[in-house]
């Protein structure tokens, strides 16, 4: 049996008395799994063997979660005093370390893998990192700034970083502390590689953390909503009716009979949006016992169709609206209506398209304009 050559120590020993928990962050569950499970579970995909800072008093329930597949310590008061103890606990026969934070739970096997192949291929010290995207001040004591550092050349640093083992030792023996193992590399002169970091190796430090981490683990977790509406009218008799579809006017068209503008596009929009917000349908909410909305446009319903949508507690994601006629012609101006409708419900996602029916039915026969509509609702938190 080969060696191990590759190890990993996770420094869990903090108590996370920022997160208001009873017990130490790295038992703290996101998604019902500690992480420090979750960083085990990363590592020991990548390296051969693995170490486990915890608190004082903790180490048999670290022991509990990664049994006989780790090594668990007891850790110190500072971070270099565990992870030094930590170094202290490898097998003699290892080249690189990781060093992990258990805080960062959540950072895959992938971003361990990447560091440890640039160890592997001669680098001595390897950090993950991401570019800075807000500005950032340097400020005194009495809260005024000094000055603004040009972020272009600054980097937010992550775990896990990696080390040949024997640069991390001499960089422990030479320095006390620091905020992480990287400073104390730099320290004795060694060149320290970044390398793209990845959005799941945030650090849990505050309670919202919490939150946005389960947000990472499962973007899609929202409470998603579909609605279907469909409509149709028939064209008017009265040669002056206007014709509004899709919130825009046609001019030289005649228009369909209707208690409102008659804009079929509209109506179904807006009983997709009530349908998926379980909120009655387009009777219920512009009825025509209503003179309210006795000849209201097209625009006016949806705009107050976003607001009882929104009462509801409901976002929309995304709407997408068919229209079945012979005329008008909806290819020529279909941008425009993507525009208008999108504009009416405040911005949202709208899609367009249109079909005729070969010459059956209703609307084959040229006597009136259909639509059918779906709505994406995605409910707030």
């Amino acid at each position: 049996m080969s060696q191990p050559k590759y190890a990993a120590i996770i420094a869990g020993a903090g108590l996370g008395n920022r997160l208001g928990a009873e017990l130490p962050k790295a038992l703290i569950q996101i998604e019902g799994v500690s992480l420090v499970e979750r960083a085990f579970s990363s590592l020991s995909k990548v390296v051969d063997e693995i170490v486990i800072t915890a608190p004082d008093g903790f180490a048999d329930e670290f022991r509990k979660i990664v049994g006989d597949s780790a090594t668990v310590i007891t850790g110190g008061v500072l971070r270099s005093d565990s992870v030094k103890l930590a170094l202290k606990s490898l097998s003699p026969s290892i080249e690189y370390v990781l060093v992990h934070d258990a805080a960062r739970g959540l950072a895959t096997s992938d971003l361990a893998s990447r560091v440890l192949n640039e160890l592997k291929k001669g680098e001595l010290a390897v950090i993950p990192a991401l570019s800075v995207v807000d500005t950032i001040k340097q400020v005194d004591s009495e809260g005024f700034v000094r000055n603004t550092p040009d972020r272009g050349s600054l980097r937010v640093i992550q775990t896990p970083q990696g080390f040949a083992l024997s640069v991390l030792n001499r960089a422990h023996e030479a320095s006390e502390d620091a905020t992480d193992d990287a400073a104390l590399v730099e320290a004795i002169g060694i060149k320290v590689k970044t390398i793209q970091g990845e959005a799941l190796a945030m650090k849990v430090t505050n309670p919202e953390d919490i939150a946005l981490a389960a947000g990472l683990l499962n973007p899609d977790s929202r409470e998603l909503r579909v609605g279907f509406g469909t409509d149709a009218h028939a064209y008017s008799n009265d040669p002056n009716r206007e014709l509004w579809l899709g919130a825009i006017l046609w001019p030289n068209e005649i228009g369909v009979d209707g208690h409102s503008d008659g804009d079929v596009a509209s109506h179904v929009i807006c009983d997709a949006l009530f349908a998926g917000a379980n909120i009655g349908d387009l009777g219920s909410n512009f009825g025509t016992s209503d003179s309210k909305y006795k000849g209201a446009s097209g625009a006016q319903l949806l705009s107050e169709a976003l607001k009882r949508v929104q009462a509801a507690g409901f976002e929309i994601n995304n709407v997408s609206v068919q229209i079945v006629c012979n005329r008008p012609k909806i290819g020529t101006r279909r941008a425009e209506i993507i525009t208008a409708l999108s504009a009416a419900l405040n911005g949202a996602s709208v899609s367009v398209s249109a079909t005729s029916t070969d010459g059956l039915g209703f609307t084959g026969e040229g006597k009136g304009i259909a639509a059918v509509a779906t709505a994406l609702l995605v409910k707030k938190n």
